[in-house]
């Protein structure tokens, strides 16, 4: 369910927006997308699983605000964020 160390680094080298840029809404936006559709996947064979679909939950309004977050301050990152993470908005 959680994401691997090795994963979590590709991810931060594709989003960064500088050198050993870890805390960017980017960055952040795109770990917490790898974690959902992880969860999403553990769902599939765990549909009872309440409690991880709480944090679930957690971690969706998280990217909310962290995309509403980008949106207001520069549209034009938030869009290119939402094409490579093939979200809807």
């Amino acid at each position: 369910m959680s994401i691997s160390a090795e994963r979590k680094q590709e991810v931060i080298q594709q989003f960064a927006t500088k050198k050993d840029d870890t805390g960017s809404p980017e960055v952040q936006v795109a770990i917490i997308t790898e974690r959902i559709n992880n969860l999403t996947e553990h769902f599939k064979a765990n549909d009872k699983d309440f409690h991880s679909r709480r944090g679930l939950l957690k971690m969706v309004g998280q990217r909310r605000r962290l995309l509403d977050y980008l949106k207001s301050k520069d549209t034009s990152r938030y869009e290119v964020l939402i094409k490579k993470l093939n979200l809807r908005k």
